[in-house]
């Protein structure tokens, strides 16, 4: 079998040989810039600059000498423009913090401030305020919040929806020939058309914009949950239509060459706990992604990728029964996320995607027996009867030990077979 197969056997919920295995397919299972270059001098491939596929956590492109070399099955189709509203085109390079140099999009603009700490412009427009900033000792950005004052008798849904408009025919084209060009690879297409994210902290505070208005600062937000109610659930109403509408488009313009489309990275998970209670998740957030994934499974044979860290097992009977077909990461380290349990309870209605290794621990800082060996038990669990993607828990980070990748990419090989 191919990628594509290989994928869509395992979304179907069938046993194939050996798992389907993704890196770099969406902006929550990538590989960092630092890293892939690790990777690259590992496997003595050419000595070039990496391209920055994500600037905003500075993720790296797992190129095709990579993916064969990590048997990578999906192939990634993102957004024409970033997390900072800046095209992916006309490539220069860039000198980063730790000393390696990268390609970034032409209108990668950025300045040092005061500190000594990096700060980008929105669109690239350096006459604005900088939206988001690289500390010195860091290894990607954070969003600088640029809350107005909130006055509550005057707040505008509108505010919170600046961002969420009809695509553009420039996005639209943009899409069409990424995804059809994707189509030829033989592996599934993992597309991310931006517009369908209800509520994701990392967009709320719209990085990508000059001057956002409405409830842009992320605290706000989740207290908005409770002291605001009626207006959240506006705003998800209005998101939703005009994200329906688009789907629409995307649909009309490429058919089912799309595997698996990115609907919505909100976390609901602490390490310990959630952020809101089922009850509140149904209120707020259940009607819209049905809507979304109702219309999807309707018209189109996309299959739908939600994601959410933490410790979200209470949670994941409401995002099943919202309609999603994947969850992603799998964060196994969190509380109640264990694998086996994870598995018997919910393994035949929904397909993990991720949580083949932990990052924060055995794979940053274990032994290459460790990852190994926690590689093969993930594998062995989740693979059971299809639904499962191999993908680590959430981007593997800069200095991961070389060894350790080596040996997940080394361990995946002997699963299956190879």
């Amino acid at each position: 079998m191919n990628g594509k197969e290989k994928v869509q056997l395992s979304l179907n919920h069938q046993q194939g040989q050996g798992v389907a295995i993704d890196f770099g397919g969406t902006p929550v299972t990538g590989i960092h810039v630092l890293a892939i270059k690790n990777l690259r001098d590992y496997y003595g491939l050419e000595n070039r600059p990496v391209k920055v596929v994500e600037p905003y956590q500075m993720l790296g492109e797992v190129d095709a000498e990579l993916q064969e070399i990590m048997g990578v099955d999906t192939i990634s189709v993102p957004s024409r423009k970033n997390m900072f509203g800046i095209e992916n085109s006309n490539y220069k390079e860039f000198k980063t913090f730790w000393g390696q140099t990268v390609l970034v999009p032409g209108d990668f603009n950025t300045e040092m401030d005061q500190n000594g700490d990096l700060i980008i412009f929105p669109e690239g427009d350096m006459k604005a305020k900088p939206s988001a900033k690289m500390p010195k000792s860091s290894y990607f950005f954070d969003s600088i919040i640029r809350q107005g004052v909130i006055d509550d008798n005057n707040l505008s849904v509108e505010d919170n929806l600046e961002e969420f408009k009809q695509i553009s025919a420039d996005d639209l084209n943009y899409l069409k020939t990424a995804i059809e060009n994707a189509s030829n690879s033989n592996r599934a297409v993992v597309a991310n058309m931006g517009g369908t994210a209800l509520g994701d902290i990392a967009l709320v505070p719209a990085p990508f914009m000059k001057s956002p208005r409405g409830i842009r600062d992320v605290t706000e937000w989740y207290m908005s949950l409770m002291m605001r109610p009626d207006y959240v659930k506006e705003i998800f109403e209005k998101q939703t239509e005009i994200a329906v509408q688009n789907l629409q488009k995307l649909f009309d313009a490429v058919g089912n060459k799309i595997d698996v489309i990115f609907i919505c990275g909100t976390d609901f998970g602490t390490q310990d706990s959630q952020f809101c209670d089922p009850q509140t998740f149904d209120e707020i957030y259940k009607p819209y992604y049905r809507k979304v994934n109702d219309w999807i499974h309707q018209n189109t044979s996309w299959k739908t990728f939600k994601h959410s860290c933490g410790a979200i097992e209470p949670l994941m009977q409401n995002i099943i029964e919202s309609g999603f077909d994947i969850i992603n990461p799998v964060q196994i380290n969190a509380k109640g996320m264990d694998s086996k349990l994870l598995k018997e309870k919910y393994g035949s209605q929904i397909t993990f995607w991720g949580g083949g290794v932990d990052t924060q621990k055995t794979l940053a800082f274990g032994t290459p027996a460790d990852v190994e060996k926690q590689v093969l038990e993930q594998c062995q669990i989740l693979s059971q009867n299809g639904g499962f993607i191999f993908n680590t828990v959430h981007n593997i980070q800069a200095n991961v030990p070389i060894n350790n990748l080596v040996a997940m990419i080394n361990a995946l090989k002997k699963f299956n077979g190879k």
